[in-house]
């Protein structure tokens, strides 16, 4: 019996994901579980199964189209099927086979037309693919009504539309006859995948907890001699020794001293969650945008480990291939822009954490140190807290637990 394949519950409340690209096309075989179709959602990438062997009938969404949890993708077919058999039967999607509705109820929702929604103002909203084809047919998208969801033109409205054959001249001329913009040419990008999601983040975090920011700097010099004379070692292993495994071993100590950097915040019933763990998030610049993977029972680990694991989850990261379980989970958040060049910054929390530590480029600055000028290694840093859980004092002393313990490693050595 032909199946039909509905985007499944993803978990975490996700309710849609993005196409990025099918893994298969019309007529291919596939077995069970081989992977079909790459999906984005607001967490990562992942790659959806077939739940059975058969042969792919139909793709039913195109690359860069956004999907609900429910609609179908795409449909099976075992040996001697046609796709005309896909009516009335059981779909595959969020907990296994769904009933459909009953026969009666399909022919009211027959009877009912279902208008499609005019074309938006501005850049069509088209798919990735109809775009393609709409430029390779000479049609203009401007001309047409979508009947996708949210009035996207599809594949299937630009092929009708090719038919009548609209000249290029003639939609050239119609797109000189659109408004521009006031001060010149602009192009409009659609907010999709991973930048969607960081832009929801980022708002969420900035309505809610009211932020504030302390800033200080650390003389590195003892740490940086440490640093340079073990890096090699690492480096023989296959491991890239940076100061983020020193920063996050300071932080946990921190964190101990000053429980209240290590929580997060129930609005709703009023309370000041304090997390007895210590998991600590590591702000990962990506070719998509940011992301947080996490690194687990940070203060039971020691440098080495800590290293080899912010340079494994960097690169699943960036490659886009970190499971939804590594980004999840964290209780403290340090981001390194000064591994870009950025000396201060002011980070905006890792909601629903409280606070969020910034590391800025080290430099070589003249510093008086036993009333003789020297040339030191600094390290700036920068704390953003929730001032609803957190005040300006506390987050001093937080920070200058972490000062102490980079500028005298023996005491992260002691664990003191």
């Amino acid at each position: 019996m032909p199946l039909e394949f509905k985007l499944p519950d993803l978990g975490e409340g996700l309710t849609e994901a993005e196409i990025v690209r099918w893994l298969v096309k019309e007529g291919d075989r596939v077995s069970r579980d081989q992977p079909v179709v790459l999906v984005e959602t607001d967490k990562a990438q992942i790659e959806i199964p077939s739940p059975r062997a058969g042969t792919v009938g139909k793709l039913l969404a195109a690359d860069g189209e956004i999907i609900k949890v429910g609609q179908v993708l795409f449909v099976i077919l075992e040996e001697g099927e046609e796709l005309e058999e896909v009516q009335h039967r059981p779909s595959v999607g969020v907990v296994g086979e769904l009933e459909e509705a009953p026969e009666e109820e399909e022919k009211k929702k027959e009877k009912k037309p279902v208008s499609p929604r005019p074309a938006r103002k501005g850049k069509p909203l088209a798919t990735p693919v109809a775009r393609k084809m709409a430029k390779d047919m000479g049609v203009d998208l401007a001309s047409l009504t979508g009947t996708g969801p949210e009035g996207r033109i599809t594949k299937e409205d630009v092929r009708k539309a090719a038919e009548t054959k609209v000249p290029v001249k003639q939609a050239e001329e119609k797109a000189e006859e659109r408004p521009r913009e006031a001060f010149g040419p602009v192009e409009r990008i659609p907010l999709r995948g991973l930048r969607r999601t960081i832009a929801h983040t980022m708002a969420k975090s900035k309505y809610t907890a009211p932020h504030a920011t302390a800033m200080d700097t650390a003389d590195v010099s003892l740490l940086a001699k440490i640093r340079e004379k073990e890096k090699q070692r690492l480096i023989e292993a296959g491991v890239n020794l940076t100061f983020t495994p020193f920063v996050m071993k300071a932080v946990v100590i921190a964190l101990q001293e000053h429980p209240f950097l290590n929580a997060s915040f129930d609005e709703e019933g009023e309370e000041i969650i304090l997390k007895k763990y210590y998991n600590i998030g590591i702000a990962t610049d990506t070719p998509d945008g940011l992301m947080v993977p996490v690194i687990f029972n940070a203060g039971a680990k020691s440098i080495a480990e800590l290293a080899r694991d912010v340079q494994q989850l960097s690169e699943k990261a960036r490659n886009r291939r970190v499971d939804l379980a590594e980004l999840k989970g964290g209780t403290f958040t340090i981001t390194n822009y000064g591994s870009i060049g950025g000396y201060f910054g002011v980070p905006i929390i890792n909601y629903p954490e409280v606070a969020i530590l910034g590391m800025g480029r080290i430099t070589e600055q003249p510093i008086v140190v036993k009333g003789k000028i020297e040339i030191r290694k600094i390290l700036p840093l920068s704390l953003s807290f929730d001032h609803r859980v957190v005040d300006g004092a506390e987050a001093a002393r937080f920070v200058n637990t972490v000062i102490d313990h980079l500028e005298d490693p023996d005491l992260i050595l002691l664990g003191v």
